[in-house]
């Protein structure tokens, strides 16, 4: 349902995070480079770096790196594949990420996604999944970012900051898993989404 060119934008993680950015949401700081000493010196300024795929899902294929000497060995493995470095600061947050998931204007629900070891808290990684009932903050950031990226339906990563506080969005899904949702929450999303789907038919 979600339209071919608002998925392609969120697919492309680098893209739709600067659209969120510029439309005032909450994210971690972030680049886009083809240059592995420029990766070095993001290392520097930053302390901390997450290394991902521009295009990925489940958590694969992301690593968190200090050393700008193994910043810039992935940077060229990466470079060597004609792709360009991802990085962002890693945002030093409690054992647990947010997973919202919205349906039109409306947020279906939200759950925990709780890392029983290391710092990856997708559910494809082993995360435990726990439901949260969201606030007013979570909500509003939730359905504005579904806004600004033009989707129907979405599932929003959102991170609690523990050093700046409040929270940022790490990535929109145009297509995402709901097996840990449904476990923690018992709604199955894709009933909500068939309706929303008809109700968009019949206007």
């Amino acid at each position: 349902m979600n339209k071919p060119d608002a998925m392609l934008l969120a697919r492309d993680k680098f893209a739709s995070l600067m659209r969120m950015k510029n439309a005032g949401i909450p994210v971690p700081n972030t680049a886009l480079v083809e240059d592995p000493f420029e990766v070095m010196r993001l290392v520097e300024k930053w302390g901390e770096v997450v290394i991902k795929p521009v295009v990925g899902s489940l958590g694969l294929g992301s690593v968190k790196v200090s050393d700008p000497d193994i910043a810039f060995r992935v940077a060229k493995a990466i470079l060597s594949v004609n792709q360009p470095v991802y990085v962002q600061k890693y945002v030093r947050k409690p054992d647990r990420d947010i997973r919202v998931i919205v349906i039109g204007n409306k947020v279906l629900g939200s759950i925990y996604r709780i890392s029983k070891s290391g710092w990856k808290t997708n559910i494809a990684q082993g995360a435990m999944a726990q439901i949260l009932v969201p606030d007013a903050e979570l909500e509003e950031i939730s359905l504005k970012s579904v806004e600004v990226l033009g989707l129907d339906y979405a599932g929003i990563d959102i991170i609690e900051d523990m050093d700046e506080g409040g929270y940022k969005i790490i990535e929109v899904n145009a297509a995402p898993l709901w097996n840990g949702f449904m476990s923690a929450t018992n709604i199955n999303p894709a009933k909500y989404i068939v309706e929303y789907l008809i109700e968009k038919i019949r206007r």
